[in-house]
């Protein structure tokens, strides 16, 4: 027993000695078998989710390049931008304070606040715009409207995002096509609304919509806005579209006639069309009215015809008188000659026998005025120069008949007159007194070279003005006819938009036709000068000229050296031609500055020293070439044949200067240098 109980504990003792490294190595067993298990699995899943990782880090380059967005990484943090993906960020890596340097300054506090939202974790995603300089502060800043989605980035464990992922996308050009779209819509109804023409839009229906200044002054409308009468007035139960429309299929329209409407006390004469617009499905949409005031016209009319008639008048007359004439100087108007050799004389006779003065063959040559007419020398040689028939006319000095005292056209015909042996013993003939006649003639040649040059005056300006007008009218038609096939309203407002665009630049070409108008065939101009203040006349006519002023980066400088100069002119005249030289250059000048002003200034004229203004307009704009420098202040002359106008502005100023008994002209130092308009006249300071 004593031996057993010693004995167990030393049998386990050897079997567990024996077993346990088997068992040990066992469970090292499992446990490899498991941690294999485990990293295989592991293993698995690490390069599954790498592969999503990269395929969906493909996929997302792909669809950013595709995009073609920037992509920047805001580090917070940190404070660094780092740029991920495109070419706005000029440097790999740009501290966040420096990145708010390039942000538009109207623009910076608002995008402030809106990254504040999401760094305090406000806002997971934002979504903003804001001005850029890619310029980066050098020079001239360049900007580009940038639309920015940010998307905030956490980590676990934190509240506030550690990072900002922002995808941004370059919208300059569609914010500038929405800018061009904006302005085109603003001359569109610019054109509507400034047209010469009275254009009114009503609904199929025949109710008015809207109506163009013009329209409302033609109509008498009670408002700038409306009319109570037309408002009501349906289109089809008006006179005279009433009697020619079809209410249910109007077709176009155009008549004119005297328009009487006496609830609007209209008494004028119209051009009227009516043009029925559709859509692409030929359902009516709108019916387009344009009125043309032509009272003025038919006036005109009037009074041409009228001239005709008394033209025809004055031709009738010149045709009796020249009839009557011959009918006396054949039966009683003529005055008879005969030359006698053997006698050697010349007698004239009022009648056929009655001797009314005679001269010798030696005082026949002294008669006539021009000693060098093949006619005059010959009468050295008496018997040759009559021993042919002969028709002479020159001027004769007054010694024939007493009822002149300065010499005398005449006409002479003469037939040699021989004897019974064929002996030339003389010559008679018959003169006549033709110096009315020739001066007749002379004044009806002066007025025809008068009214050739008058029509080849009217030619000319026919020729340039068509030029001119053709562009603005082929548009308006062309859009007008364009206007029925649009579908949408955006493209029908854009087209009308253009309409109107183009009916303005008519508008301008009009008004300077009509200043051109009020000059006479010898280009002066009526001057009525007036007591006038000039210096406070000067502020008044820049505040107007200021308003015309659209470039932000040209400045409008007004130079009034005294504080009052009271003297004698003419305001209206004055105020046109600075008109003109301030919307020269207001044309090309986009930079720098206009600066117009006036001075005191003496001129010499004619060895006398004249007290004068100077006037002048001095720009930063694209300057006169020097080759053409002198064609300026010709009429139709434009320096630049793609900018509205007409040519005349300069030429009326001319005009102006030389009614003022001044000067005009221009320096500039060539292309790019901008150029100094001026015009000098004579006035006195007028002492008070």
């Amino acid at each position: 027993m004593t031996i057993l109980t010693h004995t167990y504990p030393l049998l386990l003792s050897v079997a567990f000695s024996t077993f346990w490294p088997h068992l040990l190595l066992f469970v090292v067993l499992l446990l490899l078998l498991a941690v294999l298990v485990q990293n295989h699995l592991v293993r698995k899943r690490v390069r599954f989710s790498i592969a999503n990782a990269t395929s969906t880090y493909e996929m997302m380059e792909k669809a950013l390049k595709i995009a073609d967005n920037d992509v920047v990484l805001y580090d917070i943090p940190g404070g660094i931008i780092r740029r991920v993906r495109g070419t706005l960020l000029i440097k790999t890596e740009l501290k966040a304070e420096d990145f708010r340097k390039y942000i538009h300054p109207e623009d910076v506090e608002r995008v402030l606040a809106t990254v504040y939202q999401v760094i305090d974790g406000k806002q997971k995603s934002v979504e903003y715009s804001y001005r850029w300089d890619i310029n980066y502060g050098v020079g001239e800043p360049q900007w580009l409207y940038i639309r920015n989605n940010s998307v905030a980035e956490y980590v676990a464990g934190k509240d506030k995002p550690v990072s900002i992922i922002s995808v941004l996308v370059d919208e300059t050009d569609i914010h500038r096509q929405q800018e061009e779209e904006e302005g085109l819509a603003q001359r569109y109804r610019k054109i509507f609304e400034d047209s010469i023409v009275g254009l009114s839009f009503y609904s199929p229906e025949g109710w008015l919509l809207a109506a163009n200044k013009m329209m409302r002054e033609i109509c008498h409308f009670d408002s700038e806005e409306s009319d109570a009468f037309f408002s009501k007035m349906n289109l089809f139960d008006m006179a005279p579209f009433n009697e020619v429309l079809d209410r249910y299929h109007p077709n176009e329209y155009l008549a004119c006639s005297l328009s009487i409407v006496p609830e609007r006390e209209m008494y004028i004469y119209l051009e009227i069309g009516v043009h029925p617009i559709y859509d692409e499905e030929g359902k009516l949409i709108y019916l387009s009215v344009a009125a043309r005031d032509i009272s003025e016209e038919r006036q005109l009319y009037l009074k041409a015809k009228q001239n005709d008639l008394e033209i025809q008048k004055v031709n009738e007359s010149i045709q009796l008188y020249e009839r009557e004439l011959r009918y006396m100087m054949k039966t009683c108007g003529l005055q008879a000659w005969r030359i006698s050799l053997e006698r050697d004389c010349i007698e004239f006779y009022n009648g056929l026998s009655s001797v009314a003065n005679q001269f010798t063959l030696k005082q026949l040559k002294s008669i006539f005025v021009n000693q060098n007419d093949v006619f005059v020398r010959d009468l050295e040689n008496p018997a040759l120069a009559i021993s042919k028939p002969l028709s002479y006319m020159g001027r004769m000095h007054p010694v024939v008949t007493n009822t002149a005292t300065e010499p005398q056209w005449v006409q002479i015909n003469s037939i040699p007159e021989y004897d019974e042996h064929g002996k030339l013993k003389g010559a008679f003939g018959v003169w006549r007194n033709i110096h009315k006649l020739m001066q007749k003639q002379e004044q009806l040649k002066r007025e025809t070279e008068r009214a050739n040059d008058s029509g080849r005056m009217k030619s000319v300006f026919l020729a340039n003005m068509t030029h001119e007008i053709r562009t603005p009218l082929n548009a308006i038609v062309g859009f007008s006819d364009v206007l029925p096939l649009l579908s949408t309203p955006e493209e029908r407002q854009e087209m009308i938009r253009l309409i109107m665009d183009n009916c303005d630049m008519l508008l301008r070409l009009v008004n300077d036709i009509q200043d051109a108008a009020s000059l006479d065939i010898s280009g002066e101009v009526a001057i009525m000068p007036a007591k006038t203040d000039f210096s406070k006349f000067f502020d008044e006519i820049c505040e107007q000229l200021q308003q015309r002023l659209r470039e932000p980066n040209v400045q409008f400088i007004k130079e009034n050296p005294y504080p009052s100069f009271v003297t004698m002119l003419d305001e209206m005249r004055i105020r046109q031609v600075y008109t003109n030289f301030v919307t020269n250059a207001v044309k090309y000048t986009h930079q720098g500055h206009i600066k117009v002003g006036y001075r005191k200034e003496w001129h010499e004229e004619n060895g006398e020293s004249l007290e004068g203004l100077y006037l002048y307009c001095e720009d930063t704009g694209d300057g006169v070439p020097k080759e053409v420098q002198g064609k300026l202040f010709e009429r139709f002359f434009k320096l630049n044949d793609y900018i509205q106008g007409t040519g005349l502005g300069l030429s009326i100023c001319k005009a102006i200067a030389h009614a003022c008994h001044g000067s005009i002209g221009m320096n500039s130092e060539g292309q790019g240098q901008g150029s100094t308009f001026w015009m000098w006249i004579p006035c006195k300071e007028i002492k008070l």
